[in-house]
């Protein structure tokens, strides 16, 4: 079955691809647009947060949406949104005196486009298999794209920004366009997907209890989500800053030596994600490795960081949280019924997008303060992140719990 689907998974491994090279690839180039825009480092840092803040707003609309009226149908029109945001950021960094203000107003398109995009592929690659490995397989190879354009992203960001400082914002609505016609003419909609649609309120009332019977879990898995992203987009910018002003480096050879940590984090998310099948309990006890590699990384940052050291032990970073994430993926969207699938995974991609919003500013200030400060307020978030996980994410007693609560329901 995961093979016969290898088209339609291509499709959507574009959509993450696109949103993540939408945003991540300013990152590299954010000292640059603040040199250009004569602005702030903490205003710099709105263009990556405005885009985070209205896609949290947001996720949760499309994924009721996507759950109410099919998942294709929110997709592509918000991909298009999307691409129509990056268009009048760069025509506003093209055609403009002072851009900043409409650069923000496109970046808060972009926001309302992503929310129904990558958010919604999730439940729709969950929809797409009744299989728990494919679904973990299927999963994986769609995270793996997503960290694949963090990848990227560095790179492309900069070799772009090297011809011009606005040339990532053109190519936002091209790789949108690319995406759109991927999805429209690959992707098939399962068959399940058709048929009558529940009322908004008995909707609700189920996404209601849903949520209630598995909330421990479930905010355990959202809180974790959100400090991987945190520290993940936080270092990232305070990387992106200290290659240029403390080594001086910066253009495509900047863009590479981010892509390292990211590559690592990517292969990790492919491996992770073919090998975990359905097997709860290993998901649990990756993930536990992964927060312990990644809080055990910035314990030994703070006592020596030098360039090589420090690069050295964001590669262990990367392969901490490549390993996590389509975990946290498959036991979240394995564990929700399909027709409620939608709206629970939107609320797991908005507490990511809390943590891809908060990053650069709060790690904006506190770079201001100090660099030691860095490395103690990361390695906090990680080790916050792996107690959740080992106290909290308990699959064994979810599993007997919804066993006991199917017999119940046949006597």
């Amino acid at each position: 079955m995961y093979k016969e689907k290898k088209l339609d998974l291509l499709a959507l491994s574009s959509v993450p691809l696109v949103m993540t090279l939408g945003n991540s690839m300013l990152i590299p180039v954010l000292p640059q647009l603040a040199s250009q825009l004569n602005i702030s480092a903490f205003h710099v840092s709105l263009i990556i947060t405005v885009y985070s803040i209205v896609a949290i707003l947001l996720i949760p609309v499309a994924g009721y949406l996507s759950d109410r009226f099919g998942r294709k149908n929110v997709l592509v029109p918000c991909l298009i949104i999307a691409g129509i945001g990056g268009a009048i950021s760069a025509f506003a960094s093209w055609k403009l005196d002072d851009p900043f203000n409409m650069i923000i107003v496109g970046r808060i398109l972009q926001g309302i486009g992503s929310a129904g995009s990558f958010p919604i592929v999730l439940p729709l690659v969950g929809d797409m298999f009744k299989k728990d490995t494919d679904v973990s397989a299927a999963l994986g190879l769609t995270e793996t794209s997503n960290t694949a354009g963090k990848v990227l992203s560095p790179i492309v960001g900069a070799l772009l920004a090297s011809f011009l400082w606005y040339l990532p914002f053109v190519f936002i609505p091209i790789f949108c366009l690319i995406s759109v016609l991927l999805v429209l003419f690959l992707v098939k909609t399962p068959k399940k997907q058709v048929g009558e649609k529940p009322a908004f309120k008995e909707f609700f009332a189920g996404v209601k209890s849903t949520y209630r019977k598995n909330n421990k879990w479930l905010n355990s898995i959202f809180i974790v989500g959100c400090l991987i992203m945190f520290v993940l987009f936080g270092i990232l910018f305070y990387l992106s800053d200290i290659l240029e002003k403390d080594y001086n480096i910066d253009g495509v050879y900047k863009g590479a030596l981010l892509a390292i940590p990211l590559l690592a984090l990517s292969l990790c998310s492919y491996v992770a994600g073919k090998k975990i099948g359905q097997n709860k309990n290993a998901m649990k006890i990756i993930t536990v490795i992964g927060m312990a590699l990644l809080a055990g990384s910035f314990v030994l940052l703070r006592f020596q960081h030098s360039f090589i050291f420090l690069l050295s032990l964001l590669v262990f970073s990367g392969i901490g949280i490549g390993i996590a994430l389509p975990c946290l993926d498959a036991l979240i969207t394995a564990g929700i019924e399909k027709e409620e699938r939608g709206t629970i995974t939107s609320l797991y991609s908005s507490m990511r997008f809390v943590g891809v919003a908060s990053g650069p500013p709060i790690y904006a200030y506190i770079m201001s303060v100090s660099e030691h400060l860095v490395y103690y307020v990361s390695g906090a978030a990680s080790l916050l992140a792996l107690l959740i996980v080992m106290l909290f994410i308990k699959p064994e007693k979810e599993k007997k719990k919804n066993q006991i609560k199917r017999v119940a329901r046949l006597v």
